[in-house]
């Protein structure tokens, strides 16, 4: 299994080569020549699978360069009850990503019960067994370089904290997070971990991970690596439970399901969208936007119009306040047939702050082929969401997955299963959560006092030299 580029400008390389780096030479995302299929057979195979038997036999179909028994072994470590234990009442840790049902045909895939609760651990916890194993093989380091607008950046740390021969340097927008997610992050005194608050948005950080990335000269010198969406080996993670979410909520594999997924960067619908891609039966992935609504106006209307930082709101689903979608350049390399000097040609547009129109390319009619839907979300919606949820169900959500249901809730039919990613729990919202239900949300006993806990981090501008400077001084 080789990868390629969607500039169409890198060479082929295997997984492990692309592992650590993050974005092609050329600027572009790794996707894999072809997507492995699976067939009906396999499908009922798969069915009565457990959930790291599951991840074997796909992730196995995409990675051919780290022997069957030592991925067996990592997917193995990964995968384990203790690791997501923070299930709700009634859930059994061992499934992993339990579902729970709302009612009929409605569900919520339980994506959140690793150590940062989020749906970030499902893939981190991998990609930080991933990066030990291949640079233990290798006697490599790495320097870790990330951007995060809530979620990925404690998941990455709590994956990556301790490592040998790994550091984490991770951007945040400074004041912009929950109470939580700072803590989380920024209380993390481990000699490996290093948070830099960048007074911006989630677009200045992310901008600034690319600019360096960008700098092949640096990127060698100093081990430059990725964990952001844009890492392929998060996206694989992902894709399983896709696979698991679809035979929880169904008996056969004539049925087919919609999936509704809050959506910032584009990295976890773009796995459903590989799934589909690969033969799971999903009849719509609804792409739930916040007040930044990037993505819903291009699902629309074939236009993408990143708005920038200037634009870009700062919303009660902060994890979702994103403009540039780094992950939807791969969903557009597939819509436009691979073509990389199209990718190319249109990304252009992007990094110059432009927007491009695929009605004006005929394009965008072929999006209905690929099952996607969309709607957004505002403030009142994700409030009242959370109040008729709890109201109806006896169910907390958080703002994001409010966001996701608010949406699934439009493109309902009688007859076939939503099932709405649950990304967050609602501990790490609390002001949000005591607006809407009047009550601070319970949280896990070992995470009670979080935010008290002594706190290390940088204020820095925006401003690639600094960062770069900041690389070097601490990695000397």
């Amino acid at each position: 299994m080789k990868y390629i580029s969607t500039r169409g400008q890198s060479p082929a390389l295997s997984f492990s080569e692309i592992l650590l780096g993050g974005l092609a030479p050329d600027g572009g995302l790794y996707l894999p020549e072809t997507y492995p299929q699976f067939n009906d057979t396999d499908l009922t195979a798969m069915r009565v699978m457990h959930y790291r038997d599951l991840a074997f036999t796909i992730l196995s179909r995409l990675i051919d360069d780290i022997p069957s028994a030592d991925l067996k072994a990592i997917i193995d470590k990964t995968y384990r009850a203790e690791v997501y234990g923070f299930v709700r009442e009634g859930q059994n840790a061992e499934d992993i990503t339990p579902t729970l049902k709302l009612e009929e045909n409605l569900y919520l895939l339980s994506l959140s019960n690793g150590p940062t609760l989020a749906f970030k651990d499902m893939a981190m916890q991998l990609l930080g067994n991933l990066f030990e194993y291949v640079l233990t093989k290798t006697g490599q380091t790495t320097n870790i370089l990330g951007a995060t607008s809530g979620d990925t950046g404690s998941a990455a740390e709590y994956a990556m904290r301790g490592k040998k021969g790994i550091n984490v340097f991770m951007l945040s927008p400074h004041e912009k997070m929950s109470a939580f997610q700072e803590a989380q992050m920024f209380s993390l005194q481990d000699k490996n971990i290093f948070n830099i608050a960048v007074k911006g948005v989630f677009d200045d950080c992310q901008d600034m991970v690319k600019a360096v990335s960008n700098d092949h000269a640096f990127k060698a010198k100093h081990h430059i690596g990725a964990v952001n969406s844009i890492n392929w080996g998060r996206i694989i993670a992902q894709v399983v439970y896709y696979f698991k979410g679809y035979f929880a909520v169904t008996q056969n594999n004539e049925q087919k399901v919609k999936f509704a997924v809050p959506s910032g960067n584009f990295g976890n619908v773009c796995a459903g969208h590989i799934a589909r891609i690969m033969g799971l039966p999903i009849d719509k992935l609804v792409v739930a936007t916040n007040e930044n609504d990037v993505l819903d106006e291009f699902f629309k209307t074939g236009v993408y119009r990143p708005r920038g930082s200037v634009n870009t709101y700062h919303t009660s689903s902060p994890s979702m306040d994103i403009s540039k979608a780094s992950n939807f350049e791969r969903f557009i390399f597939d819509l436009v047939g691979r073509d990389g000097a199209k990718v190319r040609e249109l990304w252009a547009h992007v990094d110059s702050g432009k927007s491009f129109d695929l009605n004006a390319q005929g394009l965008f009619a072929k999006v209905a082929d690929y099952g996607f839907v969309s709607g957004s979300s505002n403030h009142a919606h994700r409030m009242q969401t959370i109040r008729d949820t709890y109201a109806k169900y006896g169910v907390s959500i958080d703002t994001h997955t409010a966001d996701g249901l608010k949406v699934a809730l439009e493109f309902r039919d009688a007859g076939t299963p939503m099932v709405v990613l649950e990304t967050a729990l609602p501990a790490k919202f609390e002001e949000a959560m005591l607006e809407a239900l009047g009550k601070v949300p319970e949280r896990p006993t070992a995470l009670n006092g979080l935010e008290a806990l002594p706190q290390r981090y940088s204020v820095m501008d925006f401003d690639v030299a600094a960062i770069k400077q900041f690389i070097t001084e601490k990695t000397q």
